[in-house]
């Protein structure tokens, strides 16, 4: 700070003002006091945070190459099958809304109600503030669907899962997470102060090696897999984690963020797709922001555990609750799930048809089960932005998935597939993809394309 700006010269200058302006003496300011440096003050700028320089770096090489922003667009109407975006229409793959619930004339009748009886917030924590019937509904609804005892709504779905591990392990515990696990996990598992192991992604045969190698050295586990995986759209063998949690004395939890209404015949989860009792697994995640077209996260399982949460979780105890008008209409979402099932038939078949067509064309998939979230893998982060401009400028909205959100070998375009689609939308989607990228490969290089720009 320089001699100009330090904060004593204003409270001198605002004493001198007093004095001339009433005639009479102030006080004196105490005489500052040198201050100790503290820290880099270079590193006070933002402009320094991890990863700003890349973010920004990542940028300016799209720039130079012609490469609009595909994050961050603005939408003119709802995100389904289709959207709008400046005016224009595009066939959507980036919305999560699987089953075409978001807009369900049910759906939002069920939130008009609960908007005039409610208002639109619970207004404070439900432990403050109390109950809205519609909370208790909901969680009564999907304990039912999960043949639990009981159920905890919390406003967010990655808060959800972060809350319940922080609350429930602690240093002496240990988690064991697949290693391709949402960022939400990793985060509550690193809040616990538990310890933290991840096994291969989907590999049964590492985890026992684990398990059998570390589990004595801790009072309580906790394994946690993913019902559907958000960037591969593969899942595992619950049968075979229900067998090793039962062998090595652990809790599994289940994240079925983007498996209900996907997985199964009826879109019940992957307890259905699997054929396994859903009372074997001790907690059932989920969220309300894919098929249940609102927002918000859930724990379904024994009734002493959500009554646990309901009291010692951070998330829950100390953030508002669930706004009546979401409850409302994720209950009447889930009805309509359940009564009707063609939804999730019509959802298999697109991604069935998707999955086909990109084969066919030599598109690599990965390890896609064709459900509803097909990648589309590159290999190269601006290839891969490169590839959805182009989708872009023929119609269709998809967003890049590049590095450090997944390695650079592995960056892709990831589509979310709903019931809504048309199969000559899928056609001519898949078509589009094997054209650009062929495109793409015959212009050379993205580095000779970047060089020649600069040239």
């Amino acid at each position: 700070m320089t001699q100009s700006a330090r904060p004593d010269d204003g409270r001198a200058a605002l004493a001198g003002f007093v004095t001339n302006r009433l005639g009479r003496s102030a006080p004196r300011p105490a005489p500052a006091r040198p201050q100790p440096k503290t820290g880099d003050a270079a590193a006070q700028d933002f402009e320094t945070l991890p990863g700003y320089r890349e973010l920004k770096l990542q940028r300016s090489a799209a720039d130079l190459i012609g490469l609009g922003n595909p994050f961050f667009r603005v939408h003119d109407a709802k995100a389904g099958a289709t959207t709008r975006i400046d005016g224009r229409t595009f066939t959507n793959f980036s919305s999560y809304d699987y089953l075409g619930l978001n807009g369900h004339p049910r759906v939002n009748a069920a939130a008009r109600e609960a908007i005039e009886t409610y208002g639109t917030s619970a207004s404070a924590s439900r432990i403050v503030a109390g109950e809205r019937p519609g909370h208790l509904s909901l969680e009564k609804a999907l304990a039912r669907h999960y043949g639990t005892e009981a159920c905890v709504v919390m406003v967010s779905g990655h808060a959800t899962n972060t809350t319940t591990i922080g609350a429930l392990l602690e240093p002496g515990d240990v988690i064991f997470h697949d290693a391709l696990s949402h960022n939400s996990i990793v985060t509550g598992a690193q809040l616990s102060g538990a310890q933290r192991r991840s096994f291969a992604h989907n590999d049964l045969d590492a985890l026992e090696s684990l398990l059998a190698a570390t589990r004595h050295e801790h009072r309580r586990a906790l394994i946690v897999i993913e019902g559907l995986y958000s960037m591969d759209g593969d899942a595992p063998d619950l049968a075979g984690f229900v067998a090793l949690k039962e062998r090595y004395n652990a809790w599994l939890m289940v994240d079925e963020a983007h498996g209900l209404g996907v997985t199964g015949a009826t879109g019940a989860g992957l307890f259905e797709h699997c054929g396994v009792d859903p009372r074997a697994v001790d907690i059932w995640m989920g969220t309300l922001s894919k098929t249940l077209s609102t927002c918000g996260g859930y724990i379904c399982g024994p009734g002493a555990l959500v009554e646990y949460l309901k009291c010692t979780a951070g998330g829950f105890v100390y953030s508002v609750g669930m706004s009546p008008p979401l409850a409302a209409a994720a209950e009447a979402a889930l009805a309509v799930m359940l009564e009707e099932p063609e939804r999730v038939e019509r959802l298999r078949r697109n991604g069935n048809l998707f999955l086909a067509c990109a084969k066919e064309l030599g598109i690599d998939t990965g390890t896609s089960l064709g459900l509803a979230v097909i990648p589309v893998i590159v290999g190269d982060s601006l290839k891969s932005v490169t590839l959805s401009d182009r989708l872009f400028k023929r119609g269709i909205n998809v967003q890049p998935i590049i590095h450090p959100a997944v390695p650079e070998r592995a960056s892709r375009l990831r589509f979310f597939l709903t019931s809504e689609h048309t199969p000559e939308q899928i056609r001519e989607t898949v078509t589009a993809i094997a054209e650009e990228l062929a495109a793409i490969e015959k212009g050379g290089s993205l580095i000779e394309q970047l060089m020649a720009k600069r040239g």
